[in-house]
């Protein structure tokens, strides 16, 4: 289908691009456009303007900046998942990224347009959610935990541009691991979970769980975090990963019934967590 007419600007900085997204409500941010094609393809988006970014320097790098990774908004999944400092400061963003979609997307696709575009379904808000990570605008500093909204909804005002995501690190102790089920390479998790656990003395200590499309927001697996404090693997654990739908509203669709994505979430959870525990 032949997208809705929309007119085109590719501004020379951040400071343009800003006020020609401000001066029209009906803007969009084109980015990698993997995201967003497709919607204007299938007309399910009508943007007046299409504001290219793709060539602001200020929305690109990937910095190691001691206790947290800055990722540029407009990092490649491709350059993400090969970056030396992600590997080795945030691997679990490294891992998420690794799933999205296939090679041809990875090289397109951007990490923070996959952010910006708050799909639940999508692979790195979860992560996102989980690592507590920090949302870096044109304008302020936004926790995840308070920039997923609703469903393709980011906390992001008129005008105000994604420039990058502050990753911490969590340090020494913590495994990591992005558990997801998929029809195919392509399509969208139908449940995926992001889970970081930190191990001592053979009980887990600590454990952040994030879930992929069973809400119409990316979740926290609350009630399993503090049901996983000194757990030690085994029915403990399994016991933990149980409450893993608990707070969720999941969708039925063309691919699951809410119960399904409830189960899966469960069984997900524990097959997670005891990879970044280090357990088969």
């Amino acid at each position: 289908m032949i997208p809705a007419q929309f007119d085109y600007l590719r501004p020379g900085s951040l400071q343009e691009a800003s006020e020609a997204l401000a001066s029209d409500e009906e803007a969009k941010v084109l980015a990698g456009g993997q995201s967003l094609l497709p919607l204007l393809r299938l007309r399910l988006a009508y943007p007046s303007l299409l504001v290219d970014v793709s060539r602001l320097e200020e929305l690109t790098g990937i910095l190691d900046e001691r206790d947290h990774v800055f990722i540029g908004a407009m990092a490649t999944h491709d350059e993400v998942l090969r970056s030396p400092a992600v590997i080795a400061g945030c691997p679990l963003v490294a891992l998420a990224a690794a799933t999205v979609a296939d090679p041809a997307v990875r090289h397109r696709g951007t990490f923070g347009g996959s952010l910006a575009h708050a799909d639940p379904a999508g692979d790195l808000p979860a992560v996102a959610l989980a690592l507590e990570c920090v949302m870096v605008t044109s304008t302020r500093q936004i926790p995840a935990a308070d920039f997923f909204l609703d469903y393709l909804e980011p906390a992001l005002e008129p005008g105000e541009i994604l420039v990058g995501v502050k990753v911490p690190k969590l340090g020494p102790g913590w495994g990591f691991h992005y558990e997801k089920f998929h029809r195919t390479a392509q399509a969208w998790a139908i449940v995926g979970v992001a889970a970081a656990v930190r191990r001592a003395n053979g009980s887990i200590q600590e454990a952040r769980i994030g879930l992929t499309n069973m809400g119409p927001t990316p979740v926290r697996a609350r009630a399993v975090e503090s049901a996983l404090q000194g757990a030690e693997p085994g029915d403990a654990v399994r016991q933990a990963c149980a409450e893993a739908a608990e707070g969720t509203s999941p969708t039925s669709d063309l691919h699951a019934q809410a119960d399904y994505r409830r189960h899966l979430a469960q069984v997900l959870t524990h097959r997670a967590v005891n990879a970044a525990a280090g357990r088969p």
